[in-house]
C-alpha cells in the first residue's frame, strides 16, 4: 500500500483586498485598454465632457506671509487686456478669457485638451487686506497678486503668562 506524503506548504501572508486593491487592479485594466478608449464611459455616462467653464479654470497657489497675501495663478494664452480682478471684502475673483485662435485646424482631433473660453475663479482669504495697496503683476502666464495686509491682521505672538 502506497502512502501519500505529504510536500510541505509555504505559509500564506496573503492579506484580503481592500477598495484600493479593487482601484488599482481597475486602473491597471484600463490602462492596458488604453485611454483613447474612454474606459469611464459605459461607466458615468457624461464624465469627461467638460464645458468650457470647468476645462479653462486656472491652478493657483496662495501663500500666507506674514505681512502679506500672494495669490498666483497660472493663465498661459490668455492675454493681458482679457484678464479682469476684483476684491470684495475677503473674496478675491479673477475673471479671464482664452480666445479661440484665428486659424482654423483642417483634419479630425484624435485629441484635444487645450481649453479656449472664459472662466471665473473666486477664492476666499485667510485675513483681511488693505485693497488700496493691492498690486498684481502679470508675465509669462503667470498671474501674481500681491494683497497687503491691514494692521489689524497681522499675525503677532501671544506671551503665555
Amino acid at each position: 500500500m502506497k502512502t501519500k506524503t505529504k510536500m510541505p506548504t509555504e505559509t500564506s501572508t496573503q492579506r484580503a483586498p481592500t477598495l484600493f486593491d479593487e482601484m488599482d487592479r481597475a486602473f491597471e485594466q484600463m490602462m492596458r485598454q488604453g485611454w483613447l478608449q474612454r474606459p469611464f464611459t459605459g461607466l458615468w455616462p457624461g464624465w469627461g465632457t467638460e464645458t468650457k467653464a470647468t476645462a479653462v479654470v486656472p491652478r493657483m497657489d496662495v501663500i500666507d506671509r506674514d505681512d502679506e497675501i500672494l495669490v498666483r495663478a497660472e493663465v498661459p494664452g490668455v492675454a493681458r487686456k482679457d484678464l479682469e480682478i476684483e476684491l470684495s471684502g475677503r473674496l478675491l475673483t479673477i475673471r479671464g478669457e482664452r480666445a479661440h485662435e484665428a486659424r482654423e485646424e483642417h483634419g479630425t482631433y484624435c485629441h484635444t485638451e487645450i481649453a479656449r473660453g472664459s472662466f471665473t475663479r473666486s477664492i476666499r482669504l485667510p485675513d483681511e487686506v488693505a485693497t488700496e495697496r493691492v498690486e498684481a503683476t502679470f508675465e509669462d502666464g503667470v498671474l501674481e497678486v500681491h494683497l497687503p495686509k491691514t494692521e489689524r491682521a497681522e499675525r503677532r505672538r501671544v506671551e503665555l503668562k
